[in-house]
């Protein structure tokens, strides 16, 4: 089901920084009472292959972030003591170190199936009644940009082997900052400095006129 337009959970996940501290994060909070945007991606697990390749990529473009008010947030269902050991882990060693930004351990599963990002497929068996777990029970590569209010604005889930390209969520941020501050809807393959148009038909026959 689809959570773009719908508040992000008020839920609380322990988190582990860069310097060893777990803590808890509640990403609504986040957003709503530091008046900030923020994006929060999920991969499947610790010390594997793509996924450390995305959190470089976030770290790397961490300023561009910054630059729009936007705070980054990575997450997996691995345990803060697995995240501490992979932040220690050195890059060339397909490790993370140098990442700064919190991970949620959402060991428990509690946010990641709030909002149904899991690999996994439950079943029963009729005979002995014995619940059947199918999948890994880790998540995908699911995205979400959430709003000043807290809001969820956009939402993407990735299969396991695509890796996400990390500058089409500025792009978004950048889109939807311009709807926030000019009241002016963006068209297909927008981008700041590029003509938006208003949200009637003459803007969009103008438009596609001239383009």
């Amino acid at each position: 089901m689809a959570n773009v337009g719908k508040k992000f959970p008020n839920i609380a996940i322990d988190a582990m920084s860069d310097m060893g501290d777990t803590f808890k994060v509640n990403v609504f909070k986040q957003a709503a009472e530091q008046n900030k945007k923020v994006i929060l991606f999920w991969y499947p697990k610790d010390f594997t292959f793509v996924c450390p390749t995305e959190l470089h990529a976030f770290q790397e473009a961490l300023p561009e972030f910054e630059k729009r008010n936007t705070i980054v947030i990575g997450a997996s269902c691995d345990t803060p003591e697995v995240h501490f050991a992979w932040l220690n882990t050195p890059k060339d060693n397909g490790g993370i170190e140098g990442v700064t930004y919190p991970i949620l351990a959402d060991t428990h599963r509690i946010l990641s199936e709030e909002l149904d990002i899991l690999d996994a497929e439950y079943s029963t068996d009729e005979e002995t009644e014995e619940i059947i777990y199918e999948g890994g029970n880790v998540t995908y590569r699911a995205t979400y940009l959430i709003d000043e209010t807290g809001k969820i604005f956009h939402e993407s889930v990735n299969d396991m082997p695509l890796g996400r390209n990390v500058k089409e969520y500025l792009r978004l941020i950048d889109a939807y900052a311009h709807v926030q501050n000019h009241g002016e809807v963006c068209p297909a393959n927008w981008e700041t400095g590029k003509d938006a148009m208003k949200a009637d038909r003459n803007s969009t026959a103008e438009y596609l006129s001239k383009h």
